[in-house]
């Protein structure tokens, strides 16, 4: 006969599992915090962090102003060691990720165990970060490098700016659509 615990046990994890779902599409940045994430003020995760954090959310520390795309993952441990676990039994690789205030991480991008992300840092998309951030830096690629400073990013993205950036929702659609003219 199974035990009691053993009957309920399975249950419950459904139940958490269905509440961790909802609350990561309601509440991205409360999911965050509820599973461990160490967050500073004025967090922006744009897309379902529902996996984004890994089995490990207290080892990533994100700074203040730190805006998150869809599909980015934190990854914490090198899983690689489970291959070698019948030989070293108690072989561990976890090293803990710091991201800086005023850091963008585009879409798709991968933040490796270990890497501490500097202050007003832009990661470009589809970026596998296996290396630390300088402060003031644009990166990118795999493995992500330094491209340009954020200086010259900055210069560059006021002289081909739209100047749209202030608006939001339907009114940013519709002169997004006057300026390319798009007819609806």
């Amino acid at each position: 006969m199974r035990s009691l615990t053993a009957i309920f046990s399975l249950p419950f994890k459904i139940i958490k599992r269905i509440f961790n779902a909802v609350y990561a599409v309601l509440n991205h940045e409360g999911f965050a915090r509820y599973i461990g994430v160490n967050v500073g003020d004025n967090l922006h995760i744009y897309g379902n962090p529902i996996k984004m954090f890994g089995t490990e959310p207290w080892c990533v520390t994100l700074g203040n102003n730190v805006h998150i795309t869809d599909d980015v993952i934190f990854i914490t441990h090198d899983g690689g060691t489970l291959l070698y676990r019948k030989d070293v039994p108690d072989l561990e690789i976890t090293k803990p990720i710091v991201v800086g205030n005023d850091v963008y991480i585009g879409m798709r991008s991968i933040i490796l165990p270990g890497v501490h992300i500097g202050n007003n840092c832009i990661i470009a998309a589809g970026s596998v970060v296996s290396r630390n951030v300088p402060d003031n830096s644009v990166v990118g690629g795999v493995p992500a490098r330094v491209i340009k400073s954020a200086d010259e990013y900055l210069e560059k993205a006021k002289s081909v700016s739209l100047h749209l950036g202030h608006l939001r929702g339907a009114e940013k659609d519709r002169a997004l659509r006057k300026h390319f003219n798009y007819k609806q």
